[in-house]
């Protein structure tokens, strides 16, 4: 967070402090670029599930890309419950990648390293990932698939929620790997701030719960899906969102990840249900 504050402070006074011959090359292109944003949602989903607990989260993100198409970025989110991995309720991926237009479509290729600071190095982990998006009028369609190679992170530590209360770990040190293959869409409405949006999604990982009881495929085997809308307030960097969240995990699939996969982790209140999400977000 305060890596992010920092480059956003120094960003705005170097706008300040060249103001005049920045204001002549606007119009140029620039070799290196940097935007981010900065925002509060209702809760966090990753995937479909909840990693704030279904409470209200802050997150913000900063990426600095290169005219060669090549960018670096990272983005982090408060969490509670069930996404805190054994660190200090904070999310903190860095992403590197590039970027290039072949035709009518842009290929992104590049990996997100998840870290959970003052956690333990076995619950971060790596995945590297390769999208493909191409715009048809107002209408944005993006195809995606993200590899996680075998890691500690992605184990089954522990066979069910029950060994994970009591602290007995069944399997430690087991290694697993995890698949995402995810499609959005979004459509402007011409003429106005907004934008509509779809998302579908599949895991494909190990059923069990890893270090510190988490898992990023809870199940080994679900679905996710979002449908929503966003709307940019004219005149300003603001743009409100709101979207309806849910996932095909059943409290029958998820009974044996009880208490864990919970709200409150005390066995009830599921954290994979539907749910509406609202967001404010501030870009820059």
């Amino acid at each position: 967070m305060k890596f992010r504050n920092l480059c956003a402070l120094s960003a705005a006074l170097l706008s300040i402090s060249f103001a005049a011959p920045a204001m002549a090359q606007d119009e140029e292109a620039k070799p290196i670029t940097v935007s981010g944003s900065v925002g509060l949602v209702s809760e966090y989903r990753f995937r479909g599930v909840s990693q704030s607990d279904r409470n209200l989260a802050i997150q913000g993100g900063l990426t600095i890309a290169h005219e060669s198409g090549f960018y670096v970025g990272t983005w982090g989110s408060n969490l509670a419950g069930w996404g805190t991995f054994g660190g200090a309720n904070m999310e903190l991926d860095l992403i590197a990648g590039y970027k290039k237009t072949v035709g009518n479509a842009t290929i992104d290729v590049g990996a997100t390293w998840y870290m959970y600071p003052k956690g333990f190095d076995n619950t971060d982990f790596i995945e590297p990932y390769i999208k493909v998006s191409g715009t048809t009028g107002p209408v944005t369609l993006t195809a995606g698939v993200a590899y996680a190679p075998q890691q500690e992170a992605l184990g089954a530590w522990y066979a069910t929620g029950a060994d994970a209360a009591a602290g007995v770990y069944t399997n430690p040190g087991d290694k697993n790997d995890n698949l995402y293959l995810w499609g959005d869409a979004a459509a402007g409405v011409p003429n106005t701030g907004l934008t509509l949006k779809g998302h579908i999604g599949y895991s494909k990982g190990n059923k069990g719960l890893g270090p510190f009881a988490t898992s990023v495929a809870p199940t080994g085997e679900y679905w996710d899906w979002l449908i929503g809308a966003d709307y940019a307030i004219a005149g300003t960097p603001l743009t409100v969102g709101v979207a309806y969240v849910d996932t095909d995990i059943t409290k029958e699939k998820a009974a044996y990840l009880q208490p864990s996969f919970s709200r409150g982790q005390d066995g009830t209140g599921s954290i994979a249900g539907a749910a509406v999400v609202f967001s404010l977000t501030a870009a820059f």
